[in-house]
């Protein structure tokens, strides 16, 4: 008898006895699960493809429904999965003609989207999705124009903006730095510069981060930054700051200093970049990066184990790191990847890869397959990985040894 009719014979049987269930379907063997090698256990499917639009970053719904950002498409679309079979059931269209839309999260009831120049906060009235303006003024889209939000354990909204060069100083004191605003906009009376003669340094909560794709929060209340630095120094300089502790008011380093040596950073650290527009300023008060890898891996989207995942996983950090054009040698292309961090007393003692396979050996990942961009952990405890050059969306699970 085949497992078909192993099937059929069950439903009738329990039909017969006023017993109804819905077989869960075995994983597809796609694409991805064909290329993408994992960590023992895990298994890894297409969710949604097809997107022309950029899909980065993403977030779960009171509903339990994954929202994707559609960054050149600028949409903010909804992609549920009602049936739960691992896929997506369709696409549906919350809002559209934004200013590429990126970083967006739920907060009491709304739904806040960060577009290159302003945050918004959806709301669904019956059958329509209206929308308000929270913060009007975000420095524009020229240099590094995606911007990314997350409100934090003290509920506020904290919002990274990118630099507006590979060079810098910044003439905009919100860029290359991590904001924090009320979810209303205003601005927090205990940021560190709340009353700074400048009004536009007042929403600033740490600045000295070129570009922040990303964060999160530690179990403890820490902040912790994804970080893509200087550019300009070669194939192996400056290392990777992969993640960085974020001090509320602090300075961390660039255009001026980096964090030398790869892994963890317990020396507190810094190295001046030989610029000579540092105008010598003093390393030493600048933040060192807490973990550093090679030079233009290009971490972005981060996120902590799924609930579904084996509790040594579900207690480790995700990195998605999307393999940076910098490198000349093609020997030393960066791979476009996850990685997995292992935490120790607070600490991201070492890395390890957990998904690989996007790209060929010796192949740039602007070429690749695909490039793993945002992290997030769906209502079902698997993890949803975007995928902005092949316009898909994936999603790993654990299926056992």
């Amino acid at each position: 008898m085949t497992p078909l009719h192993r099937l059929g014979l069950a439903i009738v049987l329990a039909a017969a006895c006023g017993v109804f269930f819905a077989a869960k379907p075995e994983p597809v063997t796609d694409e991805a699960a064909r290329r993408i090698r994992l960590s023992p256990g895990f298994a890894i499917q297409i969710f949604a493809e097809g997107f022309e639009g950029a899909p980065r970053m993403m977030t779960v719904g009171p509903d339990g429904h994954l929202y994707l950002t559609l960054m050149y498409g600028g949409q903010v679309v909804r992609l549920p999965d009602r049936n739960r079979d691992g896929r997506a059931d369709g696409v549906e269209v919350l809002a559209e003609h934004l200013e590429l839309p990126h970083g967006l999260e739920w907060h009491q009831g709304w739904l806040y989207v960060a577009l290159s120049n302003a945050v918004i906060r959806m709301q669904q009235k019956g059958a329509t999705w209206q929308r308000e303006t929270v913060v009007a003024d975000i420095p524009g889209p020229s240099g590094h124009f995606t911007r990314t939000l997350h409100f934090g354990p003290d509920g506020k909204l904290y919002v990274s903006v990118g630099s507006e060069t590979n060079f810098g100083p910044e003439r905009d004191p919100r860029r290359a730095a991590i904001l924090r605003y009320n979810p209303d906009g205003s601005v927090p009376q205990d940021n560190p510069f709340a009353r700074d003669p400048d009004p536009r340094r007042r929403v600033v909560w740490a600045e000295g981060l070129k570009n922040s794709v990303d964060f999160t929060w530690t179990g403890r209340g820490a902040l912790w930054a994804t970080h893509n630095g200087t550019d300009h120094l070669g194939d192996n300089l400056p290392p990777e700051e992969v993640i960085v502790a974020v001090q509320p008011g602090g300075f961390h380093g660039w255009p001026y200093c980096y964090t030398p040596g790869l892994g963890l950073n317990l020396k507190a650290e810094r190295s001046e970049v030989p610029d000579p527009r540092t105008d010598g300023f003093d390393c030493r008060k600048a933040v060192p990066a807490l973990f550093t890898a090679p030079a233009h891996s290009a971490p972005l989207g981060m996120a902590w184990g799924g609930s579904q995942f084996p509790l040594e996983y579900r207690q480790s950090l995700y990195i998605a790191y999307h393999g940076s054009l910098g490198v000349q040698n093609p020997e030393q292309y960066r791979d476009c990847k996850i990685e997995r961090f292992i935490i120790q007393n607070d600490l991201p003692v070492r890395s390890e890869v957990f998904a690989t396979g996007w790209r060929e050996p010796g192949q740039m990942c602007r070429d690749a397959w695909g490039r793993p961009v945002g992290l997030v952990v769906g209502s079902d405890g698997a993890m949803y990985v975007s995928d902005a050059k092949g316009g898909r969306v994936y999603r790993i699970w654990y299926r056992g040894k």
